[in-house]
């Protein structure tokens, strides 16, 4: 799998073979230590060789096709909201060992690429003799390639998933006589191709099948960006097992996950938007065409809330005293990068009791299927869509949890929760139905760094190989994740659009492209081609995808300036402690900022007066003279504010102004006279110590008497 990667670069590997062979499901069962900052236990992957899903793939292409095309009406509940049994009680006959990971104490026996020998380890692991072979394999036997770093692979295995009662309904045999590898594998084809409707019993038998016994161990090596797991005989995909477990733990320097401190100064955990995504916290196949779900355990002390991206508001589950359990699961076929986990000492936030028809829009889905009716057309895979549910369609406000730390909760009391349910409505209301069934809000701490994703491309990632193995340009760029260039200049993109077809235009749009794409992988040409082929004549403006690929995705930067943009650069640069009139001068000569619109002028004369530009001070007047007349009484008191850094400033009075903002006129026109007039007689005075000039004193105090008696 060497794809010749310059080592000084800083392009992101995908090194999995999604050409040959795909994850369908994971089953992930972990434990949480915040002492050793390692999340460690076990994950189960069902597979399904290239033969089948290609043809699937092909399938659902012809069907994007057509907009006629039927696509896939299902009959199934609604998901969401019907208690899910613990996937750890799932079977009284089966024993659920919560121990079968590395003890804590001993000692981790793996090499820098998280290799082990020969030696025997972890009581709960079998302890026969490691099988990896790092050699060279031969042309004979098939690799499964997974993505992964920094994780130490302890052992994989084959899982006897024949050897789970009731397994036998996925064969044509009424009894399990003679076991092979191809009546294991004909099982799990049976398992990952269910009909969404029968997506709870789906489920059950995952959490069954990833507790059965091992079957045998599989060779296996790591390298700095992947895991290559092999079984010997095993030629193809097809012979290659479709249940295989494997044994990892976690390093603490991993760059999937962030072990920290919430803002009330207790440990913490969570998922970070890596560059690496998630492949630092669990083996897994990072390419977006390996759509897949999953189900996942995680126990970690009582103490902790274990928050992540499922379908189900999990409640913990206590085990024995001072650990519980957190159960999740998702059956909407994802990016393996979509998964997120949370874990620390948080507390969950309380709405106060709201009205009989707020409650209503808010309540759980029933889980009579009697409820369901068909509505629509879809066009993806099959799972349990809520596009295809009737009261789903409707449901403006999703049920939600809000999550922070116990220094904020008063905080997000008052202010938060309140915005949760207006915006999720307004959301509705533009983009329609709600593709996820729950929402969890968690205030995370502020050294969260990004959302970690590679700057789009029109096609591909890059460079894809036969086996699927790509990569991902610049993707570890160690400025990414601070400049977010490529998410700044999306929201731009969309404003642009926005005020190019008018908001009727596009607001239309966009709920009629929700509705076609939901569940599906996309390429930014697809949405541009859409759009323009839903949009009047005169309206296009001379738009076009290519046009729009050359200006905003296929070159670095953003295209000119629009106000917004402005406003957010000179916001930022307001926040740095100095900057040459060098630099502001370019500012200025560049962005034409003197002939800008209120807002940006705005800025540019906080910036002005903050750093003593004086050879722009005209700017100021011009802006005190010409806008004095908007209703804007803020912007006068924040520039008030700007120029009241200096030393010897009574801010005060400052201050105090803004403070009375919100009284009527005439008791704000007194309050006003009162302090401000003082201050600037006193600003007058100095004004030649500090280079300001007296007409922005007697500039401000105009401003202020026309806002304050007009």
């Amino acid at each position: 799998m060497d794809m010749q990667l310059d080592p000084a670069g800083d392009d992101l590997p995908l090194m999995a073979n999604t050409s040959h062979i795909l994850v369908k499901h994971y089953v992930l069962d972990l434990d949480v230590d915040f002492e050793s900052q390692v999340i460690e236990g076990t994950i189960v992957l069902f597979l399904e060789d290239g033969d089948r899903f290609k043809k699937q793939n092909r399938s659902v292409e012809e069907a994007c096709q057509s907009e006629s095309n039927k696509g896939c009406k299902l009959g199934m509940p609604e998901p969401c909201h019907v208690p899910v049994t613990n996937a750890r009680t799932l079977s009284s006959e089966m024993e659920y060992n919560d121990c079968a990971i590395c003890s804590k104490g001993e000692k981790d026996t793996s090499d820098k690429d998280g290799n082990h020998d020969n030696q025997e380890h972890a009581a709960g692991v079998s302890s026969s003799k490691r099988c990896c072979d790092t050699g060279n394999h031969g042309s004979e036997e098939f690799l499964l390639v997974l993505d992964c770093c920094d994780l130490s692979v302890l052992k994989v295995e084959e899982v006897d998933v024949a050897a789970v009662p009731g397994m036998e309904k996925f064969t044509r045999s009424p009894e399990l006589t003679v076991v092979s590898e191809e009546l294991r594998n004909q099982i799990v084809r049976e398992l990952v191709t269910l009909p969404a409707n029968r997506w709870r019993e789906q489920l059950d038998y995952y959490a069954r099948c990833s507790q059965a016994a091992g079957c045998g161990e599989l060779l296996f090596d790591t390298d700095t960006w992947s895991l290559q797991i092999r079984k010997t005989g095993a030629q193809t995909a097809t012979d290659f097992p479709h249940a295989i477990r494997i044994w990892y733990k976690t390093k603490p320097e991993g760059r999937s996950v962030t072990w920290t401190s919430d803002q009330s100064g207790r440990p913490c955990v969570y998922t970070v938007g890596s560059p690496v995504n998630n492949r630092a916290l669990f083996p897994c196949q990072e390419p977006p065409v390996a759509m897949s779900t999953w189900q996942a355990t995680v126990r970690a002390a009582a103490s902790f809330v274990v928050l992540m991206s499922g379908e189900n508001s999990a409640k913990p589950t206590q085990l024995w005293e001072g650990c519980s359990s957190w159960y999740y699961y998702v059956t909407m076929p994802m990016p393996a990068s979509t998964f997120t986990i949370a874990v620390g000492c948080w507390t969950e936030l309380k709405m106060e009791p709201c009205s009989s028809g707020d409650s209503a829009t808010e309540t759980p889905f029933s889980p009579s299927e009697a409820d369901f009716r068909h509505v629509g057309v879809c066009s993806h895979m099959e799972y349990p869509c809520r596009f295809q549910n009737a009261f789903a369609t409707t449901q403006q406000i999703i049920p939600h949890r809000v999550f922070a730390p116990v220094c904020l909760t008063g905080a997000c009391q008052e202010t938060l929760l309140q915005l949760i349910p207006p915006c999720l409505s307004a959301a509705h209301s533009v983009l329609g139905t709600h593709p996820f069934s729950r929402l969890d809000v968690l205030i995370v701490p502020a050294n969260f760094p990004s959302l970690g994703m590679a700057r789009p491309n029109k096609d591909k990632t890059g460079h894809t190989s036969d086996s699927g193995a790509s990569v991902i340009k610049h993707g570890l760029n160690p400025e990414k994740i601070f400049m977010q260039v490529h998410y700044l200049k999306g929201y731009f993109l969309l404003r642009f659009l926005a005020e190019r077809l008018g908001d009727e235009t596009y607001f239309s749009f966009l709920r009629k492209f929700v509705h076609a794409f939901h569940g599906q992988l996309i390429l930014s040409q697809d949405f541009l081609q859409m759009l323009l082929e839903n949009i009047p004549e005169e309206k296009r403006l001379e738009l076009s995808v290519e046009n729009i690929y050359q200006d905003w995705l296929e070159s670095s930067g953003i295209p000119k300036l629009l106000p917004d943009q402005l406003v957010l650069l000179l916001e930022h640069l307001l926040e740095q402690k100095t900057l040459s009139h060098r630099t502001l001068r370019s500012l200025q000569r560049t962005y034409q900022l003197q002939d800008q619109d209120a807002e940006v002028r705005h800025r540019w004369c906080e910036l002005i007066v903050k750093h003593k530009f004086t050879k722009a001070y005209e700017s100021v007047e011009r802006f005190l003279q010409e806008d004095q007349e908007r209703s804007q009484r803020d912007s006068f008191i924040h520039l008030l504010l700007a120029w009241g850094t200096g030393p010897g400033h009574q801010r005060r009075d400052y201050v105090a102004a803004k403070a009375v903002s919100p009284q009527p006129r005439s008791s704000l026109g007194a309050s006003l006279s009162q302090r401000l007039v003082p201050a600037r007689h006193a600003q007058k005075a100095d004004s030649r110590k500090r280079g300001l000039p007296p007409w922005i004193w007697s500039g401000a105090a105009l401003g202020f008497r026309v806002l304050l008696h007009r």
